[in-house]
């Protein structure tokens, strides 16, 4: 028997990176998953892959800037499975136009959709099976981004990833009576498809250098299999090589 077995978890933009990761480790201690994202045959790859190791998987694609498609998903967990005690809030996107020169109203509501209302939606959708059972955990993929100001991420990813952080503490606020718990994960920079959106392109060792999705997916294990009593309300994980410290430690040269 796994660290999850008998919980429900679900992933949000599992088809690749951070949310991938984190479905195939959950799924690697029992954990029953559930995987959402917008195409269904990313999905349909990490299911086989779970499905092949022996753990037990359902596909539920929905586009998440949706809120009555996500809405649907949370209906399938509740009434097929039963419970949900793990939600993965990971689904993300980013754009190329970064700066306020370039930045376009779309622009602006693709990150917003994409990153924040997502977010919400899928807390607003866990939380009344949560709190019916008494508990449940969240974890929030926001972004170093979401702690700190910088030109490389655009200003409007990271002021959606700010509200992220800012939601994540005040589920925390309101529903620790409940026994819900809520993370901020802010990872740094990931080896992930959204590094395509950079408007730079990355050599193969700067991306060897930076915090894999694997290591994010075990530090999601980690927290899921935290007792209920302890609440780690956010966490940051960097490389080792922080291109931003030693950028700065040139500037000072």
């Amino acid at each position: 028997m796994g660290k999850l077995t008998g919980q429900v978890a679900w992933v949000t933009g599992a088809g690749s990176g951070i949310g991938e990761a984190a479905a195939i480790a959950l799924a690697g201690e029992g954990a029953v998953v559930v995987l959402t994202g917008r195409t269904k045959e990313k999905l349909d790859r990490v299911a086989a892959e779970i499905k092949g190791a022996g753990g037990t998987v359902h596909v539920k694609a929905a586009d998440l800037t949706k809120p009555a498609a996500v809405q649907k998903v949370a209906d399938f967990i509740q009434t097929k499975l039963g419970r949900l005690d793990i939600l993965v809030n990971n689904a993300g996107v980013n754009i190329q136009q970064r700066n306020w020169k370039e930045l376009k109203p779309e622009g602006v509501q693709d990150l917003v959709n994409g990153n924040l209302f997502s977010a919400f939606y899928s807390a607003m959708a866990a939380l009344p099976i949560m709190r019916a059972q008494g508990g449940g955990l969240m974890i929030h993929t926001a972004s170093m981004a979401g702690r700190f100001v910088s030109p490389l991420s655009g200003a409007g990813y990271t002021a959606a990833k700010h509200a992220v952080v800012a939601m994540s503490h005040s589920l925390n606020m309101e529903e620790c009576g409940n026994g819900i718990r809520s993370c901020a994960m802010c990872p740094g920079e990931v080896r992930t498809p959204i590094l395509d959106k950079r408007p730079t392109k990355l050599s193969e060792k700067e991306l060897a250098e930076m915090v894999q999705p694997e290591d994010c997916g075990a530090l999601v294990l980690f927290l899921a299999t935290m007792p209920p009593h302890v609440c780690i309300n956010e966490v940051l994980i960097t490389p080792t090589r922080n291109r931003t410290y030693l950028a700065a430690q040139q500037r000072r040269l």
